[in-house]
């Protein structure tokens, strides 16, 4: 007989977005008066356009593969150097960042949760709460937690709160850790952290030899100039950090897929024997075992975000989402809510009405303003209290919402 792992085993119920769909789909099947008028503010899932610049790269690369003079068999695994080498220059110019230390794959979700395979037994891992579900269930997937409570809290796993009253950036640890998981800006809370905050992080890290696991998906967003966009600008990152970054939500590659990390040679881990090992080389090795490589005119499409026109159109792709966290900001605000977010990120994270759960917020506002959010409980157990608005939408729908959030909470 075949055994399994047991460990996926002790996940919850089941992986957040999947059970909104499940609820969304019970609802809509009861209603379909109410499935036509149904607006998905919920998963943050692009809604425009790829941009005209990377269409047309995209095109160049399919004709590309019908001559056999240019056509492209495997690739490299890391990733096509012309794609590296635009990242370096165009992402992390004067960073010290070599073409050789990115890898290019088809998503950072995938990356968050891969990178677990590069790490041995026993590490002690800190995750914030709320969190992006996918830090800690492929933890528990891995083996790395005990069980887990009712509310998904699980043995094993250092959870630093985030509240309201420390801006929702997580104080340090109180205990010494060995891996820490970072977002900024933040998903669930569309909130950023400071150079001073990143620097405090970084210092910690280095005075404990923990590694620093840094998710950067939504840089592109930050309209604050002092916010930093990378962690390698706090000096001392080199050393201690990793980071995953996506044209996912910048460039509307979703559908697309096509992301990277970084890692640069100078962070390492240990062996039982203490012998130091840069993990830039398990990870060349992982990606190298288990992944072919982004597709070429997926990578030729990617390179086209950092060409002129790219450039132009991501930045009026960003301007309009978050023109549209604005107006949800503004009449959740309106509304009576206290709000969060939306600034610096393309999702708005709002406080429940003082006695409404975060499950029945999501119910409330399917079932009375036909709108699809994002209950922060699915983000860990400090997430219980809020729910999260997506600006990942057309400005028609979100005008739409702005008026049904009115309406619901008269």
């Amino acid at each position: 007989m075949a055994s399994i792992n047991a460990n996926f085993l002790k996940l919850k119920a089941g992986y957040l977005f999947p059970e909104i769909g499940r609820r969304v789909k019970a609802y809509t099947d009861a209603n379909p008066e109410g499935a036509a008028k149904l607006i998905r503010c919920g998963i943050g899932d692009v809604t425009e356009p790829l941009p005209e610049a990377v269409r047309q790269a995209m095109h160049d690369g399919v004709d590309e593969q019908g001559d056999r003079a240019t056509f492209k068999g495997y690739g490299p695994e890391q990733g096509y150097e012309f794609l590296r080498t635009a990242i370096v220059e165009n992402q992390y110019s004067g960073l010290g960042i070599s073409a050789d230390e990115v890898f290019i794959s088809d998503g950072s979700k995938c990356d968050s949760g891969n990178i677990v395979d590069i790490f041995g037994e026993g590490n002690r891992i800190a995750v914030t709460d709320p969190v992006y579900p996918v830090y800690v269930d492929t933890n528990v997937m891995a083996g790395n937690t005990g069980e887990g409570d009712e509310n998904g809290v699980y043995e094993g796993l250092v959870y630093l709160p985030c509240t309201a009253e420390n801006g929702f950036v997580a104080d340090l640890p109180k205990e010494k850790v060995d891996i820490i998981y970072l977002c900024f800006p933040n998903n669930p809370t569309g909130t950023v952290a400071t150079k001073e905050q990143l620097k405090a992080w970084v210092d910690y890290a280095k005075a404990n030899d923990s590694v620093i696991l840094f998710d950067a998906a939504y840089e592109a967003f930050i309209q604050d100039p002092e916010i930093p966009h990378s962690i390698f600008e706090i000096e001392g990152a080199k050393d201690c950090c990793i980071e995953f970054r996506s044209f996912s939500k910048n460039g509307g590659f979703t559908g697309v897929r096509c992301a990277y990390t970084v890692i640069p040679k100078s962070v390492t881990g240990s062996t039982a024997d203490g012998t130091r090992v840069p993990l830039h080389q398990l990870w060349s090795r992982r990606h190298s075992t288990k992944f072919n490589g982004a597709s070429y005119p997926v990578q030729k499409g990617a390179a086209a975000v950092f060409s002129p026109e790219g450039k132009k159109q991501v930045a009026a792709l960003i301007e309009a989402y978050m023109t549209n966290a604005k107006l949800l900001r503004e009449a959740c605000q309106t509304a009576g809510l206290t709000v969060f977010g939306g600034e610096n990120a393309p999702y708005v994270w709002v406080a429940c009405p003082e006695g409404v759960g975060s499950w029945d917020m999501f119910d409330k506002m399917l079932s009375e303003a036909n709108v699809v959010i994002t209950p922060g409980a699915g983000f860990g157990s400090a997430g219980e209290g809020y729910f999260r608005i997506s600006a990942f939408n057309s400005r028609e729908n979100v005008e739409e919402v702005c008026k049904r959030i009115a309406k619901a909470f008269t």
